[in-house]
């Protein structure tokens, strides 16, 4: 992961040079449930706009959408036919060197990128396209059941799409694997990390069109301060992110504080004794500011993720983590040295983080730079566009 597009097989040119026209689409998910990659793609508009490129964001918000009657009903429909409202009159009039697809769920259908004459980039920032929950994650394990089956019947019986079979069967009736027709018509197919590259080639993806590229946060502007004994969790409070899991083990002579909200705060409110203190949702300038003043990270989700921004965050502030195996994020602290991975003894990797923590903020924010900085993200997607757009 994060190695240069050039680096992974993909024949990289940079003719033509000079300024591209781009137009990024994005169905934007409710606010009510705060979504990384709305930000993301946000950030990323913004960056490639700095870089000279000349941008267009094709959206559909469902904050707006959903205030229709029939909202619910249309929803399904688009996600079991793929067939629906169709940006391509937008598309089309921005004359567009290149289109990047981010998400089309559940605001926009999908059989239209079959009549798109332009090159088409999508990136995957979960896996609804081989799994109907986008998490590979069910019951607090990994379930690949669907596309092992290359069948969305067991998402069904489970209700695995908010809980509800009712909800899921949409879903599941649009579940088409690497048929997806936005799969198979995409030039290239940008995936956020080496792990999530291999499970989409193993279902049956063409490799030479996955490529790994992954997101940026921005730089941080305050500079880390005098470091307390303070741990620090930010995230939804859920059992796939694993609250429950970090306080049912968190020693009572630590102190933790928790940033977030969610469906199971009340039973980890419970689960907390004195030495942990509940912040609610708060502003990414006042995270940035804790993560200024704490210890580490602690980032014990249980399912695969994307590529979480509180970790690229958590580097950008030079702040080490202590991740759980299950993560991807575990995956890529024990690859880049940038913090521990724990194998089930808390107590004595927090001490060990003691030990080792001060002396690897350095290092954490180097691996940013490289990786994680929006220098890197636009050199190597830039690349990926000139690469599609030459070989058209």
């Amino acid at each position: 992961m994060g190695e240069h597009p050039a680096a992974l097989g993909i024949t990289v040119t940079h003719e033509p040079t000079g300024a591209l026209r781009i137009a990024v689409v994005h169905s934007f998910y409710s606010s009510r449930q705060p979504s990384g990659e709305n930000v993301v793609v946000e950030l990323q508009v913004e960056a490639l706009r700095r870089a000279g490129h000349e941008v267009l964001l094709v959206d559909r918000s469902t904050d707006e959408l959903e205030q229709a009657a029939t909202y619910p009903l249309r929803a399904g429909l688009r996600a079991a036919t793929g067939r629906g409202d169709s940006p391509l009159a937008e598309i089309e009039a921005h004359r567009p060197d290149v289109v990047h697809i981010h998400n089309l769920f559940p605001n926009l259908g999908r059989r239209w990128v079959e009549r798109l004459k332009a090159p088409l980039v999508t990136t995957l920032h979960n896996y609804r396209p081989i799994c109907p929950a986008g998490t590979l994650f069910r019951d607090g394990a990994s379930c690949t059941l669907c596309p092992d089956s290359k069948s969305a019947r067991p998402a069904v019986t489970h209700s695995c799409f908010k809980g509800s079979r009712a909800q899921t069967l949409p879903v599941a009736i649009g579940t088409r694997f690497a048929e997806d027709p936005l799969l198979r018509r995409a030039d290239r197919i940008v995936t956020l990390h080496d792990n999530m590259l291999a499970t989409y080639a193993h279902y049956g993806v063409p490799e030479d069109r996955l490529v790994t590229v992954p997101n940026f946060v921005p730089p941080r502007s305050e500079r880390a301060g005098d470091r307390t004994d303070t741990w620090l969790f930010v995230g939804r409070l859920t059992y796939d992110k694993g609250i429950i899991e970090l306080l049912t083990h968190w020693p009572a002579d630590r102190e933790l504080v928790v940033v977030g909200a969610g469906p199971q705060e009340d039973e980890a409110r419970a689960l907390a004794g004195d030495n942990v203190t509940f912040l609610g949702q708060l502003p990414g300038t006042e995270v940035s500011h804790l993560m200024a003043s704490v210890r580490g990270l602690a980032f014990p989700s249980l399912w695969p993720e994307g590529l979480p921004t509180v970790y690229l965050e958590a580097l950008a502030a030079g702040l080490p983590v202590i991740a759980w195996p299950q993560s991807i994020v575990g995956t890529l602290v024990a690859r880049d040295r940038t913090g521990i991975v724990t194998a089930g003894d808390l107590p004595a990797e927090l001490e060990r983080a003691d030990r080792e923590f001060p002396s690897l903020g350095e290092h954490c924010r180097e691996v940013y730079d490289r990786l994680y900085s929006e220098q890197a993200w636009v050199s190597a997607i830039t690349d990926v566009y000139r690469s599609v757009v030459t070989s058209r």
